[in-house]
Parts: structure tokens; sequence; C-alpha cells
């Protein structure tokens, strides 16, 4: 997965405007694998986001450490193009990994961390704390 997070970075480097990133963060949403329209549940929605999200987790034990796999999906473009940065970032990784790695070391990167409204902010915020609570509950029950 780090490679894919790499190819990301290096496209957004590539890219000067904020309306070429913003475009570019929509077709990475498009990209998205579809998730099952029973996995637009209730179960599966993230809460504090403005946009409605899904979360999708799978959890595999790999060497006797708990592997986490997710899907996701939104209504809102942007927020889609968020929800492929996340997954690309966590999933395929070990439990613990998720639990250190920090979402906002790569926003802060890609120079998105300035240019999300607070409410989008707040909505990768909650996306990333429930991907973490997923991971600690993997680990808590391996």
């Amino acid at each position: 997965m780090a490679s894919k997070i790499d190819d990301i970075i290096e496209n957004f480097e590539l890219l000067d405007e904020w309306d070429d990133r913003y475009r570019y963060l929509i077709e990475l949403g498009r990209e998205l694998e579809p998730l099952d329209e029973a996995a637009h549940n209730e179960a599966n929605k993230v809460r504090g986001c403005a946009s409605q999200v899904w979360l999708e987790t799978s959890v595999q034990n790999q060497d006797s450490a708990p592997v986490l796999s997710f899907r996701g999906d939104s209504d809102a473009h942007i927020v889609r193009g968020l929800v492929y940065l996340i997954l690309a970032l966590y999933s395929g990784r070990p439990a613990g990994e998720i639990v250190t790695t920090d979402a906002q070391d790569l926003f802060q990167r890609l120079g998105l961390d300035a240019h999300l409204t607070p409410q989008r902010s707040n909505g990768v915020r909650a996306m990333v704390e429930r991907i973490k609570s997923d991971a600690r509950e993997a680990m808590a029950t391996a």
C-alpha cells in the first residue's frame, strides 16, 4: 500500500493549482471499489461526517497479527476522494501499524489540511478514528 500512497503524493506534487488538486482528488474517488448497496447501512456509517460516509471493515489474521482491509463510499465527490486517500493509507495493514499511523502527516504533506473546510476536516478525523477504533478492537480480540 505504501507505493500507492507514494504515487498519490508524487502526483499531488506535480499539480501546482488547487483546482487541479481537487480534480485529482475527485478522480481518485471515482477509483473506489463500489460498495454493495447492503453495505450502505447504519453499522458502516461514519458518525461525525457532514456528508454520508460508509466504511466496511474486514479483519484477517496473518502471522497471528490482525490485518485490516477497508472499503468505503460517500455521497459527495470530494469526500469519496478523501475516503480513497485514507483507505490507501490504512487498508491492508496490520492493526498495530494502523493505530500508530498519523493521517494528519499525509494531509499536511499534501497541503490538504490548509484547504479543507473545518467540516471536512472533522469528517476526516471521524473516519480515521473509526479505522483506528476497528484496529484496536481487532487487536483486543486477536
